[in-house]
């Protein structure tokens, strides 16, 4: 038992919370899939998080540093892969595969996450 340990509760209701949704969006998205593209649905889903971002900035304001002309290739990177290629081939491969098929995959996602963070960037696993 760790002592002396501070559990920050609003925190872990935050990350709790944005577990189920994550969890709920795939079946969502697996339904809607019937009814529109993969890439108004992708475009839709990080529509509502990019709203949805903007608003907590603009309330809480923002403490982090501004981005330099190195963070830069980074950020279009990060943008490109994760925030558009991605969201369109989840989308693509959702419409095309079994809802039990893409929960496997998507149970993997982490696992490779993690493999390309350690080759790619040489990540410490501990």
């Amino acid at each position: 038992m760790v002592t002396g340990m501070i559990i920050n509760r609003r925190g872990v209701t935050a990350a709790l919370g944005a577990a189920v949704l994550f969890g709920v969006s795939t079946p969502a998205a697996k339904i809607l899939l019937s009814d529109v593209g993969p890439w108004l649905l992708a475009g839709l889903l990080y529509l509502g998080s990019g709203v949805g971002l903007t608003l907590v900035r603009f309330f809480r304001g923002s403490n982090g540093a501004a981005l330099t002309r190195h963070d830069w290739p980074w950020m279009i990177g990060a943008v490109a892969f994760g925030g558009i290629a991605g969201p369109v081939l989840l989308m693509w491969g959702l419409s095309g595969t079994t809802a039990s098929a893409a929960s496997l995959l998507l149970n993997a996602e982490g696992v490779f996450t993690a493999l390309l963070a350690w080759y790619v960037f040489r990540e410490n696993f501990d």
